[in-house]
């Protein structure tokens, strides 16, 4: 109970030695899958410190009390690969992000805790989300709230939160503001832990549709360095160099950016910069031309490791492949595109389908951000 008192009010470190305490010692009295439970609560914390290289060897650590082969698997076993699956979709290791998820199914929800449900989809929907598939990672979602079961950890990233930020990924801008509107938050909130997601969330909303958030920023900042949560103060200034980006203020965006790529572990952060799609793309090269920066960072964000058909265009887009994805990024629907460029329906349904294979998505929306991303309007 004390570790969760501390974790509920942002006091990660007392939160993480108590919970090591209390492992310890259900360890030496025998209750070794209640052991497993608390695991996930350590790896959560120093995550939440930014530490992912140590919240990864806690799931590590954890999986090696399983009994010899043979013996029925420990519950909570699951859910130590869902762990797992989301600190290498972190690392933009989506392979193996997968494939720990396919673990932790592979082995059966009864090896899971209560919450293993909601947790797999939310993990495997920020995979999907990722990969560009918004469509996909929204269904999973949507699934996930419907299977939510609580426990005694702080819920700190709500699944509609989640569903917020893929929203706002995805352009989808009016179902984001309903969202903040119907939660009551504004910029004008008390920051507190148990809202940082949240609020996090509501700046990425404000910022996409060209409010200024940087004093609700600066403040969100303050209170997350206060608590030493780097994991959010990584995500803040990740924040404010975008925003100090659009308003044009180049130098201060290099400055926030510089500070967030030095308290990242190189090659352990690299979704939470490449996620933010071609504008943090620009500003990360600019970083790697003056080498101030890890280099391992800066090559692992910009060469945007993952899976093979991430890296590039599987195949080039023929002439008019391209001037039908050039239309799908309008309001025109098929029939519109099929009349602006005078072919059959049939026609711009056929080169959407190879659009599709050769961007490695699959829906409009995702091949339009993919297009972006291989700045394919530029060339």
């Amino acid at each position: 109970m004390l570790g969760l008192a501390y974790w509920a009010s942002g006091d990660l470190e007392e939160a993480h030695q108590a919970y090591s305490i209390c492992t310890a010692g259900l360890q030496r009295a025998g209750y070794t899958a209640d052991a497993l439970g608390c695991a996930i609560a350590l790896a959560d914390l120093r995550l939440a410190q930014g530490r992912p290289g140590d919240a990864i060897r806690t799931y590590e650590q954890a999986l090696l009390l399983q009994p010899e082969q043979g013996e029925p698997v420990l519950r909570g076993t699951a859910d130590m690969y869902v762990g797992l699956s989301e600190l290498h979709r972190e690392r933009n290791d989506l392979d193996t992000a997968t494939q720990c998820l396919a673990k932790s199914q592979e082995l059966g929800e009864h090896t899971g805790l209560p919450q293993y449900s909601y947790r797999y989809r939310v993990a495997m929907a920020r995979i999907r989300a990722a990969e560009g598939d918004f469509a996909a990672a929204l269904e999973l979602l949507d699934e996930a709230e419907r299977v939510y079961v609580s426990d005694y950890f702080p819920n700190i990233a709500p699944i509609p939160a989640v569903r917020a930020r893929v929203w706002v990924a995805s352009g989808e801008l009016g179902a984001a503001q309903a969202w903040a509107r119907d939660l009551g938050l504004t910029i004008d909130d008390e920051p507190s832990y148990l809202r940082e997601f949240e609020h996090l969330t509501l700046a990425r909303v404000l910022m996409a549709q060209g409010t200024a958030v940087d004093a609700f920023l600066h403040r969100l900042l303050q209170a997350a360095e206060g608590g030493n949560r780097a994991g959010s103060v990584i995500e803040i200034l990740v924040l404010r160099a975008l925003s100090r980006q659009a308003q044009g203020d180049l130098p201060a965006a290099i400055a926030f950016l510089e500070r967030a790529l030095t308290l990242a572990e190189p090659a352990a952060h690299v979704r939470v910069f490449i996620d933010e799609g071609p504008p943090m793309t620009a500003l990360l090269r600019t970083l790697a031309k003056q080498g101030s920066v890890p280099a391992q960072v800066v090559l692992a964000a910009t060469a945007k490791p993952g899976r093979p058909v991430k890296q590039g265009l599987i195949e080039p887009l023929s002439a008019r492949e391209f001037d039908v994805l050039r239309l799908l990024g309008t309001d025109l629907d098929g029939p519109g595109i099929a009349r602006e460029l005078i072919v059959s329906l049939n026609t711009v349904r056929t080169h959407t389908k190879h659009i599709y294979a050769k961007l490695g998505v699959n829906n409009r929306r995702a091949a339009v951000r993919r297009a972006g991303e291989l700045e394919l309007f530029s060339r």
